[in-house]
């Protein structure tokens, strides 16, 4: 088959994944939906030229490509990148809402703006995108798939990072209230979620601290983005499956690494 050919194809289905275009977890998600012959809609709020770098990329490779821009939290955004997508592709089967803003702060320095700021991006940003895109797909007779984002540390979170939690703990409810809205209008869309586990480290951070996370690891492995972006592709093929947020954590959700914290009752023998 032509590359003119594979371009031009409209049969081919269409994913759309926010947050993909900087080098992080939405990037490899696009990248795993690329191999598998979608079409691609990249989304960058500030790395611009590297969107446009990526949709080059793949345009190289013979993977059809847009990027669309802006803040996730801006409905008038996303409405029209809907309008973009319509226009150039036709049809949307696929939306996975990366996009995310993730910074530690203390407690005590945690105001009521930041906690406004987290919510906006987070979970309005969600919000948006899988109502905006969950119904155009409710006018298409095959529906469509939309995995959220979440994070596993909701079930057990840590220190200085009270407002990015709040924020993120409120995504399994919007992933099992947008299954039913979206299911109950058209039964061939499914909403899940995903709650990953350490999956990126931050720049500069230590072997040690690599080492720390393998060790509260069930699995004792470092999770990766690959890991997540095979979730998300999973996720989108199950037709049997909605509502579902699914840890990909490597169990540090349901392992706690010490005798003290994994024990309530201590004179229980082991």
């Amino acid at each position: 088959m032509s590359s003119e050919c594979r371009l031009n194809n409209n049969d081919r289905q269409v994913a759309f994944v926010t947050g993909s275009a900087a080098p992080r977890l939405g990037r490899a998600i696009a990248e795993q939906f690329g191999r598998a012959s979608y079409r691609l809609v990249i989304h960058a709020h500030h790395s611009v030229s590297e969107g446009q770098a990526l949709v080059q990329r793949f345009a190289e490779s013979n993977i059809d490509a847009m990027l669309v821009q802006g803040a996730v939290e801006e409905e008038s955004n996303v409405a029209r990148w809907i309008d973009e997508i319509h226009n150039r592709f036709g049809r949307l089967d696929v939306l996975v809402h990366s996009s995310a803003i993730w910074e530690p702060k203390t407690l005590e320095d945690t105001k009521a703006a930041d906690v406004r700021h987290f919510f906006e991006v987070n979970l309005l940003g969600s919000f948006l995108c899988a109502q905006h895109a969950g119904l155009y797909m409710v006018k298409q007779a095959s529906g469509g798939s939309i995995v959220l984002i979440g994070d596993w540390a909701i079930e057990r979170p840590y220190r200085d990072f009270a407002a990015y939690f709040v924020s993120k703990g409120a995504i399994p409810t919007l992933t099992r209230t947008m299954a039913v809205e979206l299911a109950s209008r058209n039964p061939r869309i499914r909403v899940n979620s995903i709650l990953p586990g350490p999956v990126m480290l931050y720049e500069g951070a230590s072997n040690e601290l690599d080492q720390k996370i393998r060790e509260q690891s069930l699995l004792r492995r470092s999770g990766s983005h690959q890991d997540v972006a095979e979730a998300a592709y999973f996720l989108t093929q199950q037709a049997f499956m909605t509502g579902v947020s699914l840890p990909v954590d490597g169990g540090r959700s349901i392992y706690a690494p010490t005798d003290q914290e994994a024990i309530a009752h201590p004179n229980v023998s082991k």
